[in-house]
């Protein structure tokens, strides 16, 4: 059986992305990534925009708060933050189905967010043809805590990272 921290992880539609701008200062942005098989998360950004990809260039240190459980279906909503290492490719997909993780996370995009499936007809990627051509990101988690209410004034439950699978 899955622990809550992973239903967490698989569940939520998206998480809150912090890296390191070149001043040092956190750079925080929406994003839903997909739990790969070995543990890694699996994040993208366009080419129209790719800061978080300069900056994980500068910096590999990221984090991934799992905190916000609307739509997500989890009947026991805690907040699982997940510290680690990134890398932004160098190479830029254009054809979504030619990368088999990047055609799941799409999959699992528009399972949550069914609306979004326009943009993937062939008017939507006429019209906005930089959104699917993508740098790929990987996080591979070096920290992650749980708290198992979302109240973060409690102390939360450490997790080992090399438990962070995907279950089934």
């Amino acid at each position: 059986m899955a622990s809550p921290a992973i239903g967490i992880i698989e569940n939520y539609f998206t998480c809150e992305f912090t890296t390191v701008a070149r001043d040092g200062s956190p750079q925080t942005w929406p994003v839903s990534p997909r739990l790969l098989d070995d543990g890694r998360l699996l994040t993208g950004t366009s080419i129209g925009l790719p800061q978080k990809a300069y900056n994980i260039r500068r910096s590999p240190k990221v984090s991934m708060l799992f905190s916000e459980p609307r739509g997500s279906g989890v009947t026991e909503p805690g907040a699982v933050l997940i510290q680690g290492d990134a890398t932004a490719e160098d190479r830029i997909v254009s054809d979504i189905a030619t990368e088999p993780e990047l055609a799941a996370l799409a999959e699992t995009l528009f399972r949550r967010q069914p609306a979004g499936a326009l943009w993937s007809t062939w008017l939507g990627r006429r019209l906005w043809w930089s959104y699917y051509m993508r740098i790929l990101i990987y996080v591979t988690p070096r920290r992650a805590l749980y708290w198992p209410t979302r109240d973060f004034t409690q102390r939360p439950e450490e997790l080992d990272p090399n438990e962070i699978r995907r279950v089934g």
